[in-house]
């Protein structure tokens, strides 16, 4: 099939990503949120990225404004799915909101409409089902899109085979790399990786092991990295690492939980709210002193 119209669930900091890699590479996207809030914060960051993508010369400031023609926003899903080709969900990483939300969508989407959630560590045979067409259901993974260009593909064990080379297409045409992920894993490949290494910073933590400076210090220098695991969370979100790491049963995971969720409660979600474990915009560890201290 072509893929003309996508859809994007959820305008948060990734779907706002998604949704304009979309229309930078020629497709028409329609962003849906469940308020006008949320979608005028995501139309800011849609400038924002834009500009600095122009900055860095990755777009050209005519390729930003064309990009920017094909995208619409609305409140209403009717409208949002009304000529979908294409679904990539990015709600919050909670089952039940996604539940419901896949449901919706497999009641008004078209029969022709593919479906991808782009849940971090869900596994896409929790969801398929709600959607009433669990053969068009694939986990389609993204990470930063602009700078980490790598797309997951992992099928359940219900997917259209077929679905597979469409989805390959698609990364490439969205300027990705795609990799396949043969059968479900929580964390597709980097996430599972990624986790062990913020799980064991975590753990350091709580155990008072070290100051969250010195862990990430660690870590920079000897992997020669800009940026250390608290760092990471930082840009992730908290916010979003609680709701990974509160699921794990193990006493370390709820330690981490409960030491994510006292930042939380205080509004501290990571670069997306000016403080995490950092402040922003300009996080100490990104000072070249930071390395001496």
């Amino acid at each position: 099939m072509e893929i003309k119209n996508i859809t994007i669930i959820g305008s948060g900091a990734l779907g706002s990503r998604i949704g304009l890699q979309a229309a930078i590479s020629g497709y028409q996207v329609t962003f849906y949120d469940i308020s006008e809030t949320i979608l005028d914060a995501a139309k800011s960051m849609l400038m924002k990225i834009g500009r600095q993508l122009v900055k860095s010369n990755k777009l050209t400031i005519e390729s930003q404004g064309q990009a920017l023609s094909r995208i619409h926003f609305t409140t209403d899903m009717n409208i949002a799915l009304a000529d979908c080709d294409f679904v990539s969900e990015s709600v919050t990483e909670e089952l039940s909101i996604k539940e419901k939300v896949w449901q919706q969508i497999g009641e008004l989407a078209p029969v022709k409409t593919v479906f991808t959630t782009n849940t971090s560590y869900l596994l896409p045979s929790q969801l398929a089902a709600l959607s009433g067409r669990p053969e068009k259901f694939c986990a389609f993974h993204f990470h930063d899109v602009f700078y980490a260009r790598v797309v997951d593909i992992m099928p359940h064990p219900g997917t259209n085979p077929e679905l597979i080379p469409l989805l390959q297409s698609l990364g490439r045409k969205l300027n990705q790399v795609p990799v396949l992920v043969k059968r479900e894993s929580p964390g597709y490949i980097f996430n599972f990786m990624l986790m062990a290494v913020l799980g064991a910073a975590g753990r350091l933590k709580t155990k008072d092991v070290a100051s969250i400076e010195d862990i990430d210090r660690s870590w920079m220098v000897n992997f020669h990295m800009p940026t250390g695991p608290f760092g990471i969370l930082d840009n992730i979100g908290l916010d979003t690492a609680w709701h990974v790491v509160k699921e794990r049963p193990d006493e370390a995971s709820r330690a981490f939980a409960k030491m994510l969720k006292e930042y939380i409660d205080l509004g501290k979600l990571g670069e997306k709210s000016g403080e995490g474990f950092y402040r922003y915009p300009n996080p100490v560890y990104r000072d070249p002193e930071f390395l001496n201290s």
